[in-house]
């Protein structure tokens, strides 16, 4: 050790005047060095001073010179021979220096250490390139994926001198990974794969200027290596180098593969999880979560409806953002999802298909990926996922979504499960209310627009009409239709022999259906296929233990559409439910009528018994009481001829002769009511009835005394009408007088006649209607009623009469009457009674 003490200037004075690199270290940092040092490092003072001295030594020899520098330090004796060791520079190059290491004394008592370097000979190029080689090799090993090996690998051959390039076999040619030029001679590339050795290049220079190396594996790459040490000497250097990368290469693929297997799994997994959920996602979650896991920016589902229908886009995430609110989303999506892909684990997409993503999508897409969906050998879809340009799928994406594709198709059937329980449960409801509602209703009719409109929801149609089967005419007639057109289609009659889908399922006995109107052009009824706008039809027949009911016909307007199996079954089980339900109301209306006929025939007997023993009493009594009334009128008459009376005589000879003639026309209303007859029925011209039975009204009733006018008022073309003139004549002048009489200040009678549709077929119907006080309600249900009357000299029995004419005519007389504004009396009579002779 020096035994001078040195200041820091004249440590550094020491130090500058020599040409080798020369340091001094205090504490373990550099205090002091000379440029030569400096220069050596490639370095400025200001990053060297003051910084750790094993800063600037390589990082695998750091741990073993600090132990050393510590030992020195302490004064610990030790190995006085040369230390050789490796410095390196700012640039990247490795110089070996020796190094030879002394004390010097500080002032203050300090101490320092002295490092004086002398740099060695240049290593031959040969040798330093094979290091550089075998470090890169080394570096290789912490490289943990492909682009990392290849980062790694080319960055040693620049460090090595050379220049080095990757190109890929994609089985047509050689693809630069860099995306620059391809060389002009890249066929050597081929050759070199091909005989799996270097092969040299540089024919226009004397010596070699290139190497094209094999690097195997599954993707086949290619080394080209450029540079002034190329020789074939070399080759076998750097032939290691490149199965070393081939090595580093594949174990990165192993590493990867397993990576992502394992990724995979896990994805799969959470897939499975997701669509094993209570209640399935719909396919737009489904889709969203396969977009995410592929790191797509789309996906899209396109399913058959049929066995062999065309594929249609069903669901579908990401489209609509990627065409903008006026883009086309079928023609985006139908670019790889409109047909099934040829290989059987998927396609990926071609140039041509990756233009159209880019055109259809505004440049926002360019790569795809699409697999078929497939369950029990048939193909039922396709299912694809869409990527910007540049981020191309591989085989391992195409693989995962085929995986996917097959949790897809799980989560589909179970929706359709779903769908398929909830539609049976809604069905069976709709069954159970229809069982309910028609079991409850006994009226066929009410029977018949219940089930049309039930129809209707159950079946998805547009409308649905039910025709009966008329037997004793062979046709099928409307009786029921849903509610747009329920009252037409009563009108609609169809001949049994006909060639219509109603005939045809009325005759066979089985559903008939044409599922495109248009296409078939016939076997339907042309007029009511135009009314109703029908695009398909379906026609089921009603029967009931072999006999034929009726017909059910159900069309939709909305398109044309297939009759499946499954609701056609649907169809005749909710056809036979409705047609038990007609029989039953049916054979109920059979006994209510029975009934009511039998109660109306005993009522029928008990009113010809009173009337017959009221009219043997009416008889017996007409004969007593008339013979005293002749001797009566005789007697009058005499005193009048005799006494010639006057004042009260004549008075009270009036009041006795109208008494006398009240008590005749009382007992002969009481013969008319009560003598039994058979209507003599005619056809009649109604006209002619109506002036002559107003005529004799007018006389009787007293309506030449008062202001009263008669306005009659017949249809046109009414056809003469079955009656027995002299009977309606008669029950029109007992109701026009009464009209009459019942405005002693006088008005308006008006009497009206024409056809109407009653009671399912076609009538007479008169009204006479008069201007009176009206009758009160309390007393309107009492005016039929024998001997019931409100007038001071009315036997009750003129509208009794008029009932019973009426009913033997197989007609019916209806009264209304609105208190202080009138009366109306209404006639019907059937216009088809068959005419009878005396």
């Amino acid at each position: 050790m020096s035994m001078k003490p040195y200041s820091e200037a004249s440590l550094r004075a020491l130090i500058e005047p020599f040409d080798n690199p020369v340091l001094a270290v205090v504490d373990g940092r550099v205090s002091a060095a000379n440029d030569a040092y400096l220069e050596l490092l490639g370095l400025p003072r200001e990053r060297v001073e003051g910084r750790p001295v094993m800063d600037f030594v390589q990082p695998e020899e750091r741990s073993r010179l600090s132990e050393r520098y510590r030992l020195l330090e302490s004064g610990v004796p030790l190995d006085r021979s040369t230390q050789i060791y490796q410095v390196p520079s700012a640039n990247g190059v490795t110089r070996e220096v020796a190094l030879y290491a002394s004390h010097l004394r500080l002032e203050g008592g300090g101490k320092a250490l002295l490092l004086n370097l002398l740099p060695l000979s240049d290593k031959p190029p040969e040798l330093s390139m094979a290091e550089r080689l075998v470090e890169t090799s080394a570096g290789l090993v912490s490289a943990h994926s492909e682009e990392a090996v290849r980062r790694v690998a080319l960055k040693g051959l620049e460090a090595a001198g050379f220049r080095g390039r990757l190109f890929r076999w994609d089985g047509v040619r050689l693809n630069a990974l860099d995306g620059g030029t391809y060389p002009e001679d890249v066929h050597l590339g081929l050759e070199a794969l091909s005989d799996g050795r270097p092969v040299f290049g540089g024919a226009e220079k004397s010596s070699p200027t290139h190497v094209y190396l094999p690097v195997g594996g599954p993707q086949v790459e290619v080394l080209r290596v450029e540079g002034p040490w190329v020789a074939p000497r070399h080759g076998s250097v750097l032939t290691l180098f490149a199965k070393v990368v081939e090595a580093a290469l594949a174990d990165a693929r192993v590493q990867a593969d397993g990576t992502r297997s394992r990724w995979e799994v896990g994805a799969v997994a959470e897939m499975a999880r997701f669509v094993a959920r209570p209640i399935p996602p719909t396919p737009e979650d489904f889709l969203s979560r396969v977009s995410e896991l592929l790191l797509a920016e789309s996906a899209a589902l396109h399913l058959s409806k049929g066995t062999s229908g065309p594929l249609e886009l069903s669901a579908h995430v990401g489209l609509v953002e990627a065409v903008g609110p006026e883009g086309d989303v079928a023609r985006l999506g139908g670019v790889m999802g409109a047909a099934v892909p040829d290989a059987l684990d998927g396609n990926l997409s071609s140039e041509a298909q990756a233009l159209l993503l880019g055109e259809a999508s505004r440049g926002a897409l360019g790569s795809g990926a699409a697999v078929r969906l497939a369950r029990g050998g048939e193909v039922r879809g396709v299912l694809q996922v869409l990527r910007a340009p540049g981020r191309p799928f591989d085989a391992r994406d195409v693989r995962l979504l085929g995986t996917l594709s097959e949790l897809l198709m799980t989560l589909l059937e179970q929706r359709r499960l779903r769908s398929e329980s909830a539609r049976q449960l809604t069905e069976t409801r709709l069954l159970l209310d229809l069982a309910r509602t028609t079991s409850g209703v006994l009226e066929t009719s009410s029977i018949l627009d219940v089930a049309s409109d039930f129809l209707v929801h159950l079946l998805d149609v547009s409308n649905c009409y039910i025709m009966l089967y008329d037997e004793s005419s062979k046709v099928l007639r409307g009786a029921a239709a849903s509610a747009a057109h329920r009252d037409f289609f009563r009108t609609v009659i169809v001949s049994l022999g006909g060639d219509t889908v109603a005939a045809r399922a009325a005759r066979e006995r089985r559903p008939v259906a044409i599922e495109d109107v248009e296409a078939a052009g016939e076997g339907f009824n042309a007029q009511l296929v135009q009314r109703f706008g029908e695009k398909a039809l379906l026609a089921l027949p009603l029967t009931s233990r072999e006999e034929l009911i009726g017909v059910v016909l159900v069309d939709d307007t909305r398109r044309a559409r297939p009759f499946g199996p499954e609701l056609v079954e649907l169809a005749e089980a909710t056809c036979g439910q409705l047609a038990l339900s007609i029989a039953n109301a049916r054979l109920y209306e059979s006994l209510w009528a029975s009934y009511a006929e039998l109660a109306a025939t005993r009522a029928e007997m008990v009113k010809r018994e009173r009337l017959a023993a009221l009219g043997e009493l009416s008889a017996i009594v007409a004969h007593e009481v008339r013979n005293p009334l002749g001797v009566i009128f005789n007697a009058v008459a005499s005193l009048r001829r005799l006494l010639e009376p006057a004042g009260d005589a004549a008075m009270l000879l009036d009041i006795l002769g109208e008494e006398s003639d009240r008590l005749n026309r009382m007992v002969g209303d009481l013969l008319d009511y009560t003598r039994p007859r058979d209507p003599v029925l005619q056809h009649e011209d109604l006209s002619r009835v109506l002036q002559d039975s107003l005529e004799a009204a007018r006389v009787q009733g007293g309506g030449t005394d008062r202001p009263v006018h008669i306005d009659s008022e017949v249809e046109p073309g009414l056809p003469p009408v079955p009656m027995d003139r002299r009977l309606i004549r008669q029950a029109l002048v007992n109701v026009a007088v009464n009209a009459i009489q019942s405005m002693p200040q006088g008005g308006r009678v008006q009497v009206r006649a024409r056809r109407e549709a009653h009671a399912g077929r076609e009538q007479l119907r008169i009204d006479v209607a008069d201007q009176g006080p009206g009758i009160p309600a309390e007393l309107l249900h009492r005016v039929f009623e024998p001997f019931f009357t409100t007038k001071a000299q009315g036997t009750g029995l003129g509208l009794a009469v008029v009932k019973r004419i009426l009913e033997e005519h197989r007609g019916e007389i209806a009264v209304d009457s609105i208190p202080g504004r009138g009366t109306t009396f209404t006639f019907r009579l059937p216009l088809s009674q068959p005419p009878s002779f005396p």
